[in-house]
């Protein structure tokens, strides 16, 4: 199998205020690696792949809500790269006909339903997993959130043609945001938005993720909880004028659950005097845009 291999555009966002602050920004564009596994998803999913094959295993495994980029993106994948694919959905089955779960079934996933308790209970749900599917299919968990993943997420800034001071992301397991800190040079930092609603988790889940790659002493990044507008896929009216003005300033979609809320923070801050003058700051597009189809409807 080759391997999955992208080199996503970069993007510079031209605005009169980032002059008058001394800030120059850009846009890595990794939404556009992929029709369909756009984003930091075929990052999370690169080794995974490769370790599927590797196992001689034909069929993938993973978890995810209603309208999961992961569960999309994996449904894609495994359809270009010749693996049967299996999402275990978190809740209600009369979300089948949904735009997320309507393209994953159309790219040859079986989706199936379990209630939001057992999904919950991971010890119960990955027994449950075993008990119905068997041991013979290679699991990746919610999010592709594990060392495979990450290890992927180090590949990100090295397509990164310029000098930078700063690389933001959106956080929703911290696997992405690991991923880059752990490929940094020494004086470069990595800056994550967390998206969802939960005070230190993410903090806690980049902790662990260095200490399992032995690299726990690093410094060289913070996260932000100030810009989650409510919790994970909440919005509000001033994220979606914001969504809109900046697609039609930039030309630059983004998507209600990540990238517009890190979007969304990284002005306030740059607006606020957070960053030095002279600062190269670069924002990672994680694309998710099959997901504003749910907004939509």
């Amino acid at each position: 199998m080759d391997e999955p291999n992208f080199i996503p555009p970069l993007q510079q966002i031209i605005d009169p205020f980032l002059d008058e602050k001394g800030i120059c920004l850009f846009m890595l564009r990794t939404d556009l690696n992929h029709p369909e596994i756009s984003g930091n998803k075929l990052y999370k999913l690169k080794y995974n792949l490769i370790a599927a094959r590797e196992q001689k295993k034909d069929t993938i495994l993973t978890f995810g809500g209603a309208f999961s980029n992961h569960i999309a993106a994996t449904a894609a994948a495994g359809k270009e790269y010749g693996f049967k694919t299996i999402g275990i959905i978190r809740g209600e089955e009369s979300s089948e006909n949904n735009p997320t779960l309507s393209l994953a079934k159309t790219n040859g996933m079986h989706l199936h339903f379990v209630s939001r308790e057992l999904y919950r209970d991971k010890a119960t749900l990955l027994a449950y997993t075993e008990a119905t599917f068997g041991k013979d299919v290679y699991i990746v968990p919610e999010g592709g959130s594990n060392t495979e993943g990450v290890k992927g997420c180090m590949e990100i800034t090295s397509s990164i043609s310029i000098p930078f001071d700063v690389i933001c992301c959106a956080c929703g397991t911290g696997a992405t945001v690991s991923g880059i800190i752990l490929s940094l040079k020494e004086q470069q930092k990595a800056l994550g938005f967390q998206v969802l609603k939960a005070e230190n988790y993410i903090r806690q889940e980049v902790k662990n993720w260095l200490e399992r790659f032995a690299q726990q002493d690093k410094n060289n990044w913070q996260i932000n909880e100030e810009f989650h507008f409510g919790g994970y896929a909440k919005t509000s009216p001033e994220l979606s004028a914001f969504i809109k003005a900046f697609q039609k300033k930039h030309q630059i979609p983004l998507d209600h659950v990540y990238t517009a809320k890190m979007m969304y923070g990284i002005m306030k801050l740059i607006k606020s005097d957070q960053f030095p003058k002279n600062t190269t700051i670069i924002a990672v597009h994680t694309g998710g845009l099959q997901g504003n189809k749910g907004f939509d409807d």
